[in-house]
């Protein structure tokens, strides 16, 4: 990189990231009130059926761009934006209004002997950078869980999603202004990956970073950052179907673990099946039909012929895609071992009718979220009530699971004395 740019990229980054810690002070002092209000008008917005046609309009753009670009059937649905897909998105923020504000909330006070009393408060965390890659709608999920908690973000999503991302942050900007406000909201509207270097060696200005995407993204922002960084990993995700499951419980929730939604990270990729299952022709011979394309052990080949055969590296892929590895194992403590071996801590399930087997599993396996007699599809922080979701941290500080509304909190100390001095 000439020393021209070099420059260019600093001035902007730094730019940026000042701007950020400037308007976090101001953010951190609106009441609940006033971010309700921004968020009710940012969901207005994006109901208006003018705004959705600048938003479809811009969409399209980048779905033109992906089909050049020959990207995947199941990464174009994870672009793609539709008037109920964007109906969804607006209901995620009334859903983040409807929570409680997190910011101000006091734990129990305590009185020591010397008299003082002592106790906490939850505030913001203050400028929290995310990248991400193809959702757009991470976009508006994550600027508007910011808001609620007095959090600054700056957003940095995929060049295949640029101009839905514009479009969405416009809304952002347009309904921060139509409160009086603002924007306390930024945007790398740069495709220059050198600015992301650039940002994550500024610790001084953001306090946080959470990359969502593929195996290489995190891997890059976490080697190059100076920043804490929460790690939305990959979601290589198993559904064990133990030997007494229920044939049509096990078919609908593989069906939908796999096909629902197959380009997202809490979609199953590898099916483990107990020997003793009666029915793994038949289940197998049901996601067939889906248009998925199995891949699997040499017994899985056996039962089903013309299922491809598995490799190591295919076990350990993210194939975010109609494409599922299968395994025939012996028992539970072999599919928890290919779990152990192969599984990214994202979201594992277990479909049983045995109540000792399933508490054994919930135990043993080492998941941010573990799934009974249920699709992982529900590892998601809507569905869990947190109204939207950061991202879904796969490590274990200072969160795991979905990234709500409270995990962009930390903690300060009051001390309250009157005159008290340490001798």
């Amino acid at each position: 990189m000439d020393r021209k740019k070099s420059r260019n990229v600093s001035d902007y980054s730094l730019n940026l990231a000042s701007s950020a810690k400037k308007s976090s002070s101001q953010l951190r002092l609106m009441t609940t009130a006033q971010k309700n209000g921004v968020l009710r008008r940012l969901s207005g917005l994006l109901l208006d059926p003018e705004q959705q046609k600048g938003l479809l309009h811009a969409n399209e753009r980048d779905i033109e761009f992906a089909r050049e670009n020959q990207l995947s059937s199941a990464m174009i649905d994870r672009l793609a934006l539709t008037e109920k897909r964007i109906a969804e998105v607006a209901r995620g923020v009334e859903e983040v209004v409807a929570l409680p504000d997190p910011v101000g909330v006091t734990g129990a006070f305590r009185v020591l002997e010397n008299g003082l009393r002592i106790g906490q408060i939850k505030v913001p965390l203050g400028v929290v950078l995310v990248i991400f890659e193809s959702r757009p709608n991470v976009t508006i999920d994550v600027a508007s869980l910011c808001i609620k908690s007095g959090n600054v973000a700056i957003l940095r999503g995929g060049k295949e999603a640029l101009h839905t991302n514009q479009a969405f942050f416009q809304l952002l900007g347009q309904a921060f202004l139509d409160e009086g406000f603002e924007s306390m909201a930024f945007f790398v509207d740069k495709p220059d990956r050198e600015i992301i270097n650039e940002l994550l060696s500024l610790d001084a200005y953001i306090d946080i970073v959470v990359p969502r995407g593929g195996y290489g993204l995190i891997q890059a922002v976490t080697e190059a950052s100076r920043i804490p960084v929460i790690k939305h990993d990959a979601g290589i995700c198993h559904m064990y179907v133990a030997a007494d499951a229920d044939l049509t419980m096990a078919t609908e929730i593989l069906t939908n673990a796999k096909t629902q939604r197959p380009g997202t990270c809490n979609a199953v990729e590898t099916l483990l099946l107990d020997a003793g299952f009666a029915y793994k022709r038949e289940l197998l011979e049901s996601i067939r039909q889906h248009k998925v394309t199995l891949k699997g052990c040499s017994e899985s080949q056996r039962i089903l012929p013309g299922i491809d055969s598995a490799t190591e590296e295919d076990y350990a892929t993210e194939w975010l895609d109609l494409i599922l590895n299968v395994r025939v194992v012996k028992n539970m403590d072999e599919a928890i071992a290919h779990i152990e071996r192969y599984g990214s801590g994202h979201s594992e399930a277990i479909v049983s009718n045995h109540y000792t087997q399933i508490g054994e599993f919930m135990n043993r396996v080492d998941s941010a979220a573990v799934f009974v007699n249920c699709s992982t599809r529900f590892h998601d922080g809507g569905q869990f009530g947190l109204g939207a979701e950061v991202g879904i941290s796969t490590q274990k500080l200072h969160v795991r699971g979905p990234m709500g509304l409270e995990h962009l909190t930390t903690t300060k100390y009051l001390v309250m004395g009157n005159g008290q001095v340490r001798g």
